[in-house]
């Protein structure tokens, strides 16, 4: 049996951040983004924001954004969503990224506000404006990683104890927020947003409502603004002279359906949940029978530790909707968490069934197969993850439990293959090379896994010691060490 992996340790921080795949090396954003556990930032009040996941809240925000980015001549499925954990009013667009801030998804009246915001920031990416000249290129941004859908919210939200730190350094975070554009840019990425949403068959009205709900932070000091009214510069002319443009387009009287306004009272409702869920008691109220009160009062328990209260609401929730694989997923996370874990088979094994496309809930699965000690159980969980890793290469949450699972098979090559790609995706490519190093003295030479070991190397800055080593068994070329 190999020795021990340097996994993370149940109860650490959390900061499970989402795979960048079109962010990193491409992206480079402005301004430092602290990163923080949401559970302080909710129970203390700080500002700290985190990169979170959670597959339904990102199947809703795009359903929201695909109608405008295809009007924008822009492919949707070219686009990296960003959900970002903070009270923070504010969202960016960026090539290849869409950024949201829970403050602004739980501030949103309707998801005509949120379209007209995407609009808005996607006229920026359409008009080629650049954030503070030269920052964006200037700034870079460590590709972390973020997954287990439910699980990362649940973790921030509160239960530590069932959460799994990823190793990494927080302060290389990087770079994300406070975009600064000027009063003409901001009056054209207006005008913009306006067409977009026009040849959307959409509505400007909540464009318009959105910057006149916050028409009063025109008058506050800079320091007490919203960062997204800091960055982008706010001004009752400008909202008047978006609204004579807006009311003069087609779709100005069109409302959301119901289906879309179900999906944001839903969305809303789970982060209230997960962020905030002594509110969410409050708000959501027992005499509210609606499928969102209901689910956030769930959740809300969920979050307050009293699993079986959430369990029972969960249950009732699951006899009016058993297709729903996101209900399935929750429960299934509810019983992992708190240590009940064969019981959380069955409900992962059926969120899965339900939506098979969906990595993060094979992740999920994997996680409780590998943690019941059986050896059959323990292939099939490694199976689970290998599937989600070809939809999701770089899940570094998925490569750590992967390495878990074939370091308990004992299987001491792929076990230290898979510990060095989760160090390469969370950004440690110190560790990374040395794991890899290590894995490619245990693999067969030449097969698949033995080249990729070796890729993590020579991409993972190399020393020369391990270059000399390289090019004498022939891995590279002898010209390449110098």
């Amino acid at each position: 049996m190999a020795s021990p992996l340097p996994v993370p340790t149940p109860g650490a921080f959390l900061s499970r951040l989402k795979p960048l795949r079109r962010l990193a090396g491409r992206l480079a954003l402005a301004a430092v983004l602290a990163v923080a556990p949401l559970a302080a930032q909710a129970q203390q009040g700080q500002k700290g924001m985190s990169l979170i996941r959670d597959t339904e809240i990102e199947a809703i925000l795009e359903a929201d954004s695909r109608p405008i980015l295809e009007a924008a001549g822009i492919n949707p499925d070219s686009i990296e969503i960003l959900l970002i954990g903070s009270r923070e009013l504010n969202a960016f667009a960026a090539p290849g990224t869409m950024g949201f801030f829970t403050g602004l998804i739980l501030e949103s009246e309707n998801p005509n506000q949120l379209q007209g915001v995407i609009a808005h920031e996607v006229g920026h990416l359409a008009a080629g404006h650049s954030a503070r000249s030269g920052e964006m290129q200037r700034a870079g941004m460590q590709p972390f990683l973020l997954t287990m859908g439910l699980g990362v919210l649940a973790a921030f939200a509160g239960a530590g104890d069932a959460a799994i730190a990823l190793m990494g350094s927080a302060s290389q975070f990087g770079t994300l927020a406070a975009l600064g554009y000027s009063r003409e840019q901001e009056s054209r990425a207006d005008q913009a947003g306006l067409n977009i949403l026009d040849r959307a068959g959409l509505s400007g009205r909540g464009l318009v409502e959105f910057f006149d709900n916050f028409r009063y932070q025109e008058v506050f000091q800079e320091a007490r603004r919203y960062a997204y009214f800091r960055s982008h510069p706010l001004s009752s002319e400008r909202i008047d002279t978006l609204r004579r443009k807006a009311e003069t387009l087609p779709d100005w009287e069109k409302v959301d359906s119901e289906e879309a306004m179900e999906r944001h009272r839903i969305m809303q409702a789970k982060l209230q949940g997960f962020l905030n869920p002594q509110r969410a008691i409050v708000d959501y109220s027992e005499t509210d029978k609606s499928y969102p009160a209901r689910y956030a009062r769930a959740i809300a328990y969920y979050q307050m530790k009293e699993p079986d209260q959430a369990l029972r609401l969960i249950e009732a929730l699951l006899t009016e909707q058993p297709e729903n694989a996101y209900l399935w997923e929750l429960k299934g996370q509810i019983l992992f968490e708190f240590g009940r874990t064969a019981e959380a088979e069955a409900p992962q094994r059926r969120s899965v069934e339900l939506m098979p496309n969906a990595p993060l809930l094979r992740v999920n699965l994997g996680q409780t197969l590998i943690a019941m000690n059986d050896e059959t159980k323990l292939d099939e969980g490694i199976d689970e993850l290998r599937k989600a890793l070809t939809q999701e290469n770089d899940n570094a949450v998925a490569w750590r439990l992967l390495a878990e699972g074939y370091d308990r098979r004992g299987d001491d090559g792929a076990a230290r293959l898979a510990t060095a790609e989760y160090n390469f995706h969370v950004g440690d490519r110190q560790q990374a090379r040395v794991f890899a190093m290590r894995a490619r003295d245990l693999l067969t030479r030449d097969t698949p896994e033995w080249r990729r070991a070796t890729d993590i190397v020579l991409t993972s800055n190399p020393s020369r010691d391990d270059l000399r080593e390289l090019a004498q068994e022939g891995a590279i070329r002898p010209g390449s060490v110098r």
